[in-house]
């Protein structure tokens, strides 16, 4: 081992035992219980995407030209019997021709939730939807019967309706954003949290003079990526003692559930529907490249807050340089949750660009589209602005620390990086 990443991993090692090694730190890791308020925010954003995909719900029907009117007026008349809650999806009519798409790719169309799609002649029609048991299905056959029977003024044969399930066919639009919103809250809530540390780290590290000692020991770049890796470190154990103990109050909640009382009450169905719902790219590939966007988010805002940091020269100043790359933070928060409601927007595209937006962007991204290749081109276009923000935060770092803080420059005289 070179004696670089030797003294980087000297100074990781000592940052991680500094914190974790703390009757302070189990007040740390309990910190997420005194954020319930930022939780209620965050399950009413969702709910207001889920609000706002909503308006993507929607029936089709393929059918001849003369049966246009005649199904668009039964449609009118019956939807006035249903109250809005249970009022069926809004109804949209296509015409069948030779160019016709099937009505299973029309049925995974993205851009809309399709529940039901009904082709065919009206007296035999074929309805493919979404769940075996749902309602939109039976809807389109009674929107089928009501038109063959205005139009023959009298009483008609009763329809043939053939039904195909497509209950594969994946999550809701909403179900989905609703996912991206929440990948993006995560990792916000999660970076600011604990990236924030570095602050105050460095700050009573500057205070006791510390910092000096180890400055004096080993090379300043060991130091600063010591001190991101230690940090980083302390940030995957945190992450991994909530998802413990997520995983262990699911197992105990899963004991108490009666599996008869559930099927009394129908709620198992619901249950099952929720679990089967899942991100466009599977929940394996979604956890997963969720916690990569994570890590280039910590080191992105880390190696900012060390380098921003290391230029004051008290704590005071140092919480006061901190409070912009906050705020900037929460803009990039807001940026990333319009994008997640609108994913195919230009709006959106930008804020996956951007790269201190990127990582939540790209998350949102892989809850709604199942492209998995494009986020081998964000992580390494995040990486290269990882490698760009540390090496202007490594020699801010080395500028503040030598000069004592209140020096900008990029090098001091005698010590260039």
């Amino acid at each position: 081992m070179t004696p670089i990443f030797r003294n980087i991993l000297v100074v990781a090692r000592r940052d991680f035992l500094a914190i974790v090694a703390t009757p302070a730190f189990l007040l740390f890791l309990l910190a997420p219980l005194f954020m319930v308020g930022m939780g209620l925010a965050g399950g009413v954003g969702a709910s207001q995407l889920a609000d706002s995909a909503r308006g993507a719900e929607r029936i089709v029907a393929i059918v001849d030209p003369a049966d246009v009117e005649a199904l668009r007026a039964a449609d009118r008349r019956l939807r006035d019997a249903f109250r809005d809650p249970d009022a069926p999806p809004l109804l949209e009519v296509r015409l069948a021709g030779p160019t016709t798409a099937d009505p299973r790719a029309v049925a995974r169309e993205k851009g809309a939730d399709t529940y039901a799609v009904m082709s065919g002649p009206l007296a035999a029609p074929h309805i493919v939807e979404r769940n075996a048991d749902g309602r939109s299905g039976r809807y389109l056959a009674l929107l089928a019967s009501e038109a063959l029977r205005d139009r023959a003024a009298g009483p008609v044969a009763p329809i043939a309706p053939r039904f195909e399930s497509l209950r594969s066919g994946g999550a809701s639009i909403a179900a989905q954003q609703s996912m991206g919103f929440g990948a993006v809250f995560v990792i916000f809530l999660l970076t600011l949290l604990l990236a924030g540390q570095t602050v105050s780290s460095l700050a009573e590290e500057k205070g006791n003079k510390v910092i000096e000692i180890l400055a004096a020991a080993v090379p300043l770049e060991s130091v600063f990526l010591g001190k991101l890796l230690g940090f980083l470190g302390v940030a995957v154990l945190f992450i991994a003692f909530w998802l413990a103990m997520a995983f262990g109050a699911g197992l105990v909640a899963a004991t108490q559930l009666d599996p008869a009382s559930l099927a009394a009450t129908g709620k198992a169905g619901k249950a099952a529907d929720a679990l089967a719902s899942m991100p466009a790219t599977g929940w394996p590939f979604f956890l997963g490249i969720g916690f990569a966007y994570f890590i280039l988010s910590f080191l992105l805002l880390g190696a900012v807050f060390l380098g921003i940091g290391a230029q004051a020269a008290t704590v005071r100043e140092i919480q006061m340089l901190s409070l912009p790359i906050t705020i900037f933070q929460v803009g990039m928060f807001s940026l990333s949750a319009a994008a997640a409601s609108a994913p195919d927007s230009g709006l959106a595209r930008f804020a996956q660009i951007f790269p201190f937006s990127s990582p939540l962007a790209m998350a949102a991204r892989a809850a709604t589209d199942s492209d998995k290749a494009v986020h081998l081109l964000a992580l390494g276009w995040q990486a290269l602005w990882v490698a760009l923000v540390i090496w202007i935060a490594v020699r801010l770092f080395r500028a503040g620390v030598l000069s004592g803080g209140g020096n900008w420059k990029f090098w001091t005289r005698g010590n260039r990086a």
